[in-house]
């Protein structure tokens, strides 16, 4: 398979995680990533993959700059929804022209904002997969993996690399229902288990968390149909697996906190209060969650002296 030259913008971790096993595949990466990331990777000649199936080293070009796109044929768009069009105007005029993009991104309407801010279609894409920098240049799988991906005439070569690489892939044309589905899961996950500090098994065999969890679904769910998506029947019994099969894991959320950082929750369950009010559906419990984790974001935990 001839190497492809991709661009990971917003290398956290997810993108970090894909854009190492693309690495490994023998594919030209650049992870374009935080200062401190940057700094460690080019310290430690390389950016280390810790995951079930391989640790080490992972050899990758990093840099802190949006002009690292350039003469990239792919692109991995992968930053916090609350940067999509920052992100996206820092990278817009150094896009090579026919350079193909996908937004792995959290909340349903991030390809979309991005597509406006490049003048181009972007790629929207599920990202099903548990990971976390451990430490700065230092991406950590937890599980799963897997990536739903819209339709697009050129990017075949993409697709064949990362199953190559070991990813399952697959093309959809129904990927606005998939975002929805993951946008339940992520309304959530991601502030009850901010708000607790649990990891998923945990959160969910504590006492009435599963009441908690339906009323939330059931609030997702109402919206999504007023907004004319019609979810999968077993969507909240989805919603309950997922502990199941990531019992360690904490939220995106979770992690965005406890570095002090700002999370996408204004893209999660503040993106279905802002829906329900403007169709007529209340949403009192995606509401309160919503405003916890934004105290939460004012008024950090402290730890105990």
């Amino acid at each position: 398979m001839a190497a492809l030259h991709i661009a990971v913008m917003g290398a956290g971790a997810v993108g970090c995680y894909y854009g190492a096993l693309l690495a490994r595949a023998g594919h030209s990466v650049t992870l374009i990533a935080r200062p401190v990331h940057v700094q460690a990777i080019e310290q430690q000649q390389g950016l280390w993959l810790e995951s079930a199936a391989f640790t080490g080293r992972v050899p990758v070009r990093a840099a802190t700059d949006a002009s690292a796109v350039k003469r990239v044929q792919f692109v991995l768009f992968c930053t916090k929804s609350t940067d999509t069009e920052s992100a996206g105007k820092d990278m817009a005029a150094h896009l090579a022209p026919g350079a193909v993009v996908w937004s792995l991104q959290n909340g349903v309407d991030n390809a979309q904002r991005l597509a406006q801010v490049l003048g181009q279609p972007v790629v929207p894409v599920v990202v099903y997969v548990a990971a976390a920098m451990a430490a700065p240049g230092h991406v950590r799988h937890l599980g799963r993996g897997e990536l739903l991906v819209g339709p697009h005439p050129s990017h075949a070569p993409l697709l064949a690399a990362l199953a190559h690489a070991g990813v399952a892939v697959q093309e959809s044309n129904d990927v606005r229902q998939a975002l929805w589905a993951k946008l339940v899961l992520n309304c959530v996950y991601n502030p009850l288990s901010a708000v607790t500090d649990l990891s998923y098994g945990p959160l969910l065999a504590s006492a009435g968390v599963e009441q908690v969890v339906r009323d939330i679904v059931q609030e997702c769910l109402s919206v999504a149909c007023a907004s004319g998506i019609t979810l999968p029947a077993d969507t909240l019994d989805k919603v309950l697996q997922l502990a199941a099969s990531m019992p360690q894991q904490k939220s995106s959320t979770a992690q965005d906190l406890a570095r002090g950082k700002l999370s996408e929750i204004d893209h999660l369950n503040g993106f279905i209060v802002q829906e329900g009010t403007r169709l007529g559906i209340s949403t009192p419990v995606n509401r309160l969650l919503h405003t916890l984790v934004r105290v939460r974001e004012s008024y950090p935990f402290q730890a105990p002296a």
